[in-house]
């Protein structure tokens, strides 16, 4: 595969995290309780931090 389509599907992937990061964040917002929802909230913000961080590589290569 070419850098270009490497990168996309790169890209991809690092939308893909961003949906399940807003996806868990609603979970651990308004539908779990106690210690589960301290769990998938740091969970959900990992995916957050990954997914930015694998975008602004891309976008800044």
């Amino acid at each position: 595969m070419s850098p270009a389509m490497i990168k996309m599907w790169i890209s991809i992937a690092g939308m893909g995290l961003m949906f399940l990061a807003i996806m868990t964040i609603y979970l651990s917002r308004y539908k779990l309780k106690g210690v589960l929802r301290f769990i998938t909230a740091i969970i959900a913000y990992l995916f957050m931090i990954v997914a930015g961080l694998t975008l602004l590589i891309v976008f800044l290569t």
